[in-house]
C-alpha cells in the first residue's frame, strides 16, 4: 500500500515556526525578509537541530538558517517540487 503524504495541505503558521528559532536566527530572518527572503518550513531530522529553510523572493534559491544566525546557501538538501 503506498504511503500517504502527511504534509499535503498543511501550512504551519509563520509565527509558530518562528518560536523554534534562536534570537540570532530571528534577527537574521528579519534582515533577510527586507530582501524578499521568506521562511518556508523547518526540517526536523532525527538527532539533529531543526533546520529553518528560507526561499528568496522568486523561489529560485533556498538556504538554511544556521543556529548562529548565518545563512548556508550550499546546504545540499533535496527540495521536492
Amino acid at each position: 500500500m503506498p504511503e500517504r503524504e502527511r504534509r499535503k495541505g498543511y501550512d504551519r503558521p509563520l509565527r509558530a515556526m518562528e518560536r523554534e528559532l534562536s534570537d540570532e536566527q530571528v534577527v537574521m530572518l528579519r534582515q533577510l525578509e527586507s530582501y524578499g527572503w521568506e521562511l518556508k518550513f523547518i526540517r526536523h531530522l532525527p538527532f539533529q537541530p531543526p533546520q529553518p529553510v528560507l526561499f528568496d523572493s522568486d523561489r529560485s534559491h533556498y538556504a538554511v538558517l544556521l543556529a548562529d544566525g548565518s545563512l548556508d546557501e550550499q546546504a545540499g538538501i533535496n527540495i521536492r517540487h
